[in-house]
């Protein structure tokens, strides 16, 4: 096995380990996403209905 090919792989079996710690760092589950979404669209309607028509 060439270098080039045991690099490629080490990295293809890091990546879901790399993956997995991002999920918990970052991620946020279905309800907080839905959450979030709702509180955005709110403020967004709250914001065009005090804008002024020139």
């Amino acid at each position: 096995m060439n270098l080039n090919k045991f690099r490629k792989a080490k990295a293809r079996a890091e990546k879901p380990v790399r993956a997995a710690q991002n999920a918990v760092k970052f991620g946020r589950n279905k309800a907080q996403k839905r959450l979030q979404k709702t509180l955005n669209a709110a403020q967004v309607q709250h914001l065009d209905q005090h804008k002024r028509d020139p």
